[in-house]
């Protein structure tokens, strides 16, 4: 299997890991056009599951290094496989929730709020679990990335706009997506042998065997989150499954494109957690708000009329991601 043998290397999957766990709310801003995002979510997890399969079957399986995806599928111990697939169903449980908050609130708004949360208690969940790295600038930078949360709260409370009683259901939901979400990654990491991925301990998964056991506690779930979710939504009429089969294959596909952008970025932070170790690995990749926030302030014009001292708070709300993002970069190295 392909295995990460540099720093340097792993800072670079986490860097597209941050780029895709941010980027993939954009499909769902394109379905939601004419998609329920109910709906669109069952195709998000198809993605997921289905991206999940093929890296197994290629980077999973190749090379001399490691074991293979099918035999190290075969030799994983129950409690690893339902550690991982335990990680799965809480992140569904926490996505559900995130991609309301996106339909509710914006890009902008509910990937700040909800994934910098889950950021900051995240990380320290993870370096309790496996301590790795400089402990002083992985603190500094993650208070730093929870700063800019607070701004981001700030601004998105000077631009609710009219609809304030949507604005402030988006940022509770924003906000217990967050704190579930902090959890998911340590089930995980948990089944894995974070400290040789050439020679894992038997009966423990590499990456790709545990990411493959997380996407299906994922798309297993979703029967019955989503279910839930679809007969008591958080905004609107409740929706039938009738519906789903309505939709036009372009618009399925937008969902299971939008499932494997986040797939890659999900299954490149697995891989990278072995040289980074899981609390960089985690943060690094966590740095997704800013990229959800550039997209939707500059693509989607989500604080499009903003005054003056809004957008002030949004560029000291970069400035503090970043910041904090090198810092905690600076920690693994």
């Amino acid at each position: 299997m392909f295995i990460v043998n540099s720093y340097g290397l792993a800072v670079v999957l986490c860097i597209i890991t941050m780029i895709c766990w941010g980027s993939w709310g954009n499909t769902q801003k394109l379905a939601a056009k004419n998609w329920r995002y109910e709906l669109f979510y069952w195709d998000y997890t198809v993605g997921i599951l289905l991206f999940s399969l093929l890296l197994c079957f290629t980077l999973g399986s190749i090379g001399d290094e490691g074991r293979s995806f099918i035999p190290d599928l075969i030799q994983v111990d129950g409690n690893r496989a339902l550690s991982a697939l335990a990680g799965g169903v809480i992140f569904n449980a926490s996505n559900i929730l995130l991609a309301a908050a996106v339909s509710i609130a914006g890009m902008s708004v509910a990937f700040p709020l909800g994934v910098g949360l889950a950021l900051v208690l995240g990380v320290i969940i993870n370096y309790v679990g496996t301590p790795k790295g400089d402990v002083i600038p992985l603190l500094i930078g993650v208070l730093l990335v929870a700063m800019a949360i607070v701004i981001n709260g700030m601004a998105a409370r000077r631009n609710g706009g009219t609809d304030k009683g949507n604005s402030r259901k988006g940022i509770i939901l924003a906000a217990a997506a967050g704190i579930l979400m902090s959890f998911f990654y340590r089930f995980v990491a948990a089944a894995m042998d974070l400290d040789n991925f050439t020679s894992p301990t038997p009966g423990m998964a590499t990456p790709y065997t545990a990411f493959f056991i997380f996407s299906c506690g994922i798309f297993l779930s979703n029967f019955i989150f989503n279910t839930l979710a679809m007969r008591h939504p958080f905004v609107g009429k409740p929706v039938g499954y009738s519906e789903y089969f309505k939709g036009s294959a372009a618009t399925h596909l937008v969902g299971v494109f939008g499932g494997c952008v986040w797939g890659l970025g999900t299954a490149l932070s697995y891989i990278a957690a072995g040289k980074a170790g899981a609390a960089i690995s985690y943060a690094l990749g966590q740095g997704a708000p800013m990229v959800a926030a550039l997209w939707g302030i500059f693509v989607w014009n989500e604080f499009k009329g903003a005054d003056v001292p809004t957008k002030r708070l949004l560029a000291l709300m970069f400035v503090l991601f970043i910041t904090g993002l090198s810092l905690i970069t600076f920690a693994g190295a």
